[in-house]
This record gives structure tokens, sequence and C-alpha cells, in this order.
């Protein structure tokens, strides 16, 4: 077996593994621990024993590798290998049992991700790519929409925590909104990109992503002929994530700017 076939047989077998830890968690009672950027943005018990179990994994593993998570310190790589990982991506829906949460998990090298796996907990259905060969679900090939007309995509979104940087948001999804089929908010990116990847989405809009919101779903968009960038050909970054099949991101594209999403009234992210 190849090492970047190992690697993936480690992600998916981690990635599912703290996804039947996150199962059993949200079987009992769900235990709030921390907030993060509001008072809304919540961290739970959960998300840091999906957390430790990954960061135990993989150490165990390959313990030369980095590691970048959302709830806890970054380790530097001593051997070119960094992974990322959303122990629960879709905290909230986990918090008020909504069974749409995943265990996002990418290995990177300096060449990019190589490596990513998108596990929904309690369904177990499982998005997986590998770099130049391919993405599935469950085993099987991604097809992307073959969408061509932006008025007739049917187009992901997230919203940001803070109620300041909402408020921008709705602005401009309302001059979206009548430019597309329609939108929909389902509180897990890491899954918005697999379904983009997938054709259950025609075309994605977000900002606010972090690395570790980003890194496996773009590859899965990736490895099935998805485009993720910035606005302008930019890299995606906090400011802005869009998404869409290759015959429809220029004209999407073009909608989003007539929409105002590339006058962004703060130069940064906030914090």
């Amino acid at each position: 077996m190849s090492e970047l076939a190992e690697i993936a047989e480690l992600a998916e077998r981690v990635a599912r593994e703290a996804g039947v830890l996150v199962a059993e968690r949200r079987r009992g009672s769900v235990e709030v621990t921390d907030t993060k950027s509001s008072p809304t943005d919540v961290v739970t018990e959960a998300d840091l024993a999906s957390e430790t179990l990954i960061r135990q994994r993989l150490a165990e593993a390959r313990p030369g590798d980095g590691f970048v998570g959302e709830e806890g310190d970054d380790v530097p790589s001593r051997g070119g290998l960094t992974w990322f990982a959303d122990p629960i991506d879709g905290t909230v829906n986990f918090l008020y049992d909504i069974a749409h949460f995943a265990v996002s998990l990418a290995a990177t090298n300096e060449a990019g991700t190589v490596v990513g796996v998108v596990h929904e907990p309690m369904s177990g259905e499982t998005f997986t790519a590998v770099r130049g060969r391919g993405a599935w679900v469950d085993g099987q090939p991604l097809r992307a929409s073959t969408c061509t007309d932006p008025a007739r995509a049917l187009t992901a979104t997230g919203f940001s925590y803070r109620a300041e940087v909402r408020v921008h948001q709705a602005a401009e999804l309302g001059r979206l909104l009548p430019r597309v089929r329609d939108v929909r908010r389902m509180g897990s990116a890491a899954l918005d990109l697999c379904y983009l990847a997938c054709g259950r989405y025609d075309a994605y809009v977000e900002r606010g992503l972090k690395p570790w919101d980003l890194a496996a779903g773009r590859l899965v968009c990736a490895e099935a002929g998805v485009r993720v960038e910035g606005l302008h050909g930019d890299e995606p970054s906090e400011l802005l994530v869009v998404g869409a099949p290759e015959q429809l991101f220029a004209a999407f594209h073009a909608e989003l700017v007539s929409a105002g999403f590339g006058e962004w009234p703060l130069s940064t992210w906030p914090e």
C-alpha cells in the first residue's frame, strides 16, 4: 500500500471512530462547556472529546505530523504533513439534536490537501477524496450538478454567529435570492461542500470559514470537478468561499458580484 493510500485509510478510520463517539454522546445529555465568537457559538464536551480522540489516534499512528484543530493548540509538523480537523462541524445542530453535523478531517502537505474525509455520524454517510484519484460517497464516485443557469441553481450558504456580521450577510443574500432557484442554510459547511460535490446543491457561497471547515470539503469538491475559490480567482478565505461546477462557476460568480458580494465593508474578517 502506498503512503497516500495509508494516509487515506487512517483518515477514514479515525473520522469514523470519532463519529461513533459523537453519536454516542448525542444519545445522552449534551453539555456546553464554552463559547467562542459569541454566546451562540458554542463548544460542547463532545467537541472536546472528539478532537482529543482524533489527536491521540493520529499521534499514535504518525507522531511526526502536525495538527490544526478547532478546539485545541496547533502542533507543528516535523515531517511535512499536517492534519486539519473539525471534531463536530455543525455543533449547534448537534446541540439541538438536528442530525446534520459531521467529523471533518484532512491531511495536507506543501502542495495542498492530499486526503479529505467528511463523516456524518448519525447516517453513517462518508465522503472521501484523495488528490488526483477521485472522490466518493460510501465508495461510489461523486457526480456534481450539470446546472448551467444560476437562476436554476439551488444554492447553499451559512451565517456568522456574530449579529453585526449577519446584518451584512442578510443584505447580500437578499440581493442574491431573486437570482437563484432557492437558498439552503443547513448548518455544516463541510457537509455543504460535499453535497455540492455530489449534486445535491448546484452552488455555494459563505463567509467566515476556517481552514478546518474547508480543507476536506474543498478536496472532495475538486476531485468531483467542482471549483472552490474566492472572488475574482482569489484563494478561498474567511472573507469568502464560492463553489460551483465548472460549467456554472463563471455565471454564478457574476451574479455574486452583481449582488454586491465584492463590497464587503470590512477589510478582514472580524475576530
